[in-house]
């Protein structure tokens, strides 16, 4: 019960990652406020944890009237805010030459500007309490390029450095700010995958471990995060993608070999 009378919002809550943290979070003792687009799933998730300690508020994170409001009326509501995670995201698929201009700006406005009006509206609110925690969802993709996901990219690399920035801003304030990193999560943002013949078990055979992420695992470790169990812990941008990153991208050589023999 790490979160005992804590007051938790979740952009993105009503699936995925987002909704693995609303569970995660609640059954730690938060009250838990999930902010979605989809009303009908910030519905089934306030039916399944029950309205007690959990609410939907529709609210679209590349509004800062609409994040603003949504942090404005949980402090009012519940009596403050102790931790935001800023999940809510979009990806997109091309390359420079090939994407729309509004498709970047869409990207950039949800991904990136989502992350910033989040903590632009908290930390005042956290900073009257005496505290709090925030973490932003980066991906690895704000670590290393990708091919044809050139908006995607650049908007989790933003959020990365946006991360440490703010994080040293506001640490002496007793508000922590630190970034997860997720590699390959089995979330409905990557569903479609599974309709292309082998791109999924090809895709997975790049991971050490051998599988994508479950949502419950990012979510371990946000909570993990927003807890005083990481109470030293700054501007980190914590990487979880089953050993993806620590790969060169050379060839798996023994593989290469055993089938050469």
């Amino acid at each position: 019960m790490r979160f005992a009378d804590k007051v938790v919002v979740i952009t993105g809550g009503a699936s995925g990652i987002g909704l693995a943290a609303a569970r995660r979070f609640h059954s730690e003792g938060a009250a838990v406020v999930i902010a979605d687009l989809n009303d009908a799933a910030g519905a089934a998730v306030v039916d399944e944890l029950g309205s007690a300690r959990c609410i939907y508020q529709r609210a679209d994170v590349s509004s800062w009237s609409e994040v603003e409001a949504l942090m404005r009326r949980t402090a009012d509501g519940l009596g403050g805010l102790d931790v935001l995670f800023n999940n809510a995201g979009i990806g997109s698929f091309a390359a420079t030459p090939d994407l729309a201009v509004d498709d970047w700006r869409r990207v950039i406005e949800i991904d990136l500007s989502g992350v910033f009006f989040g903590c632009k509206a908290a930390i005042p609110i956290m900073r009257d309490k005496g505290g709090g925690a925030i973490i932003n969802t980066a991906s690895i993709s704000g670590l290393a390029g990708d091919y044809s996901f050139a908006a995607y990219n650049a908007a989790k690399g933003a959020v990365v450095n946006y991360t440490r920035a703010a994080a040293i801003d506001h640490a002496r304030e007793g508000i922590r700010i630190n970034a997860v990193c997720p590699g390959p999560v089995d979330t409905p943002l990557i569903a479609g995958i599974n309709a292309l013949q082998g791109l999924r078990s090809t895709w997975e055979e790049t991971v050490p471990l051998g599988r994508f992420a479950r949502p419950e695992e990012i979510a371990a470790v946000a909570a993990f995060l927003a807890s005083d169990d990481a109470s030293y812990i700054v501007g980190a941008a914590i990487v979880v993608d089953g050993g993806l990153t620590a790969h060169t991208g050379q060839p798996n050589l023994p593989r290469l070999l055993s089938q050469a023999i």
